[in-house]
């Protein structure tokens, strides 16, 4: 089912399958999410729920037993429910199920607050823990924007600018998805990052840690015109778009966990980045993009 939101001139859909925000329109009409093309990727701005990326042989390991898990979790192909709306947001809710418990043995409350700004949105995960032992989890977003935005515009008229001065590498994934034993590659030097196809399809994501920014801007190197992402709550960004076939969008994606490495133990609690949550203890991330 899907719902509309507005704000201002600002409009927005979002869809109880997945909880996603799949449309945000300003004023004149200008539509920034990525339609889900299946040409290209059928997806648009997936929720990432209790695993972020890919596992080692598709299993996780919970309290020495194995589970089977997809990519990403779980949540972006759950329906949630709707806790709460008003005409500017909308509380997405997803509990455990028995079709969940066969993947992920844990009892939880995972929202999705979408809620439309004066120039932009925020988007909010706010997990609780409601079994009776510890809950771990990892989370994260995978937002894919129009790039370019504009008719006669080109992918590589766009480029990504930091909010701090950076001297990053990008962690090297493998053919499987997983991520190299410490392999990365020096990516960043400055505040900008140039778009290149090419980049995305040698290495498929660029995958930032350690940042010293907050936050990133996806802009046109002339007009400036584009959004910017505040991630101040997650320790990991990364940027992905289908390189091999110049696809028509990017997604920025802050992270709380990630893939998992070639040489990892499998057990969830080994993974970096998970959150761990006490009974009935509750954690709120949050990330904001406005237009720019």
């Amino acid at each position: 089912m899907q719902i509309n939101l507005k704000f201002g001139e600002l409009k927005g859909t979002v869809d109880t399958h997945g909880a996603e925000l799949i449309s945000l329109q300003d004023g004149n009409g200008k539509e920034y999410i990525w339609c889900g093309d299946p040409a290209f990727w059928s997806g648009r701005n997936p929720n990432l729920f209790p695993v972020v990326g890919n596992l080692k042989d598709g299993k996780v390991k919970i309290n020495g037993t194995e589970y089977e898990m997809g990519r990403h979790g779980f949540a972006r192909n759950s329906e949630f429910s709707v806790a709460e709306q008003g005409e500017n947001y909308v509380v997405f809710e997803l509990t455990e199920s028995e079709e969940t418990l066969k993947r992920y043995p844990f009892k939880f409350s995972f929202q999705v607050i979408h809620r439309l700004t004066e120039n932009g949105f925020s988007t909010e995960y706010k997990v609780k823990n409601t079994g009776n032992e510890i809950l771990p989890y990892c989370v994260g977003a995978h937002t894919a924007f129009n790039c370019p935005m504009e008719e006669g515009e080109k992918f590589e008229d766009y480029e990504l600018v930091f909010d701090e001065e950076e001297d990053a590498s990008t962690i090297l994934l493998t053919s499987a998805g997983l991520f190299q034993n410490g392999d990365t590659e020096p990516m960043l030097t400055g505040k900008i990052l140039p778009l290149d196809y090419s980049v995305y399809a040698r290495l498929d994501t660029v995958v930032f840690r350690g940042l010293n920014s907050n936050g990133v801007s996806l802009k046109h190197k002339e007009t400036g015109h584009g959004v910017h992402m505040e991630f101040e709550q997650f320790p990991m960004i990364a940027f992905w778009t289908k390189g091999s076939a110049s696809a028509p969008y990017i997604c920025l994606e802050p992270w709380h966990g990630c893939a998992a490495y070639e040489n990892e133990t499998g057990d969830i609690l080994d993974k970096p980045h998970v959150i761990c949550l006490k009974p009935d203890e509750t954690k709120n991330l949050k990330y904001t993009v406005t237009l720019i």
